[in-house]
């Protein structure tokens, strides 16, 4: 069963996307950022997209 985020569709805050970039970087997998985050995987990938930001792929 998903986790189910009760913030859906919130928009990102400027710290929320500097602590993106920071997760990013670091090399964390996608799953660990979402989580740290509180937010979704797809909202997670989805924002990276946006700033291209390369995420770790778990394998």
């Amino acid at each position: 069963m998903k986790d189910k985020f009760e913030r859906h569709k919130q928009p990102w805050t400027p710290a929320e996307i500097d602590k993106l970039h920071t997760l990013a970087k670091k090399g964390m997998p996608l799953k660990s950022i979402a989580k740290a985050l509180t937010r979704s995987e797809e909202s997670v990938k989805a924002r990276a997209k946006a700033d291209s930001l390369p995420i770790a792929k778990l394998h």
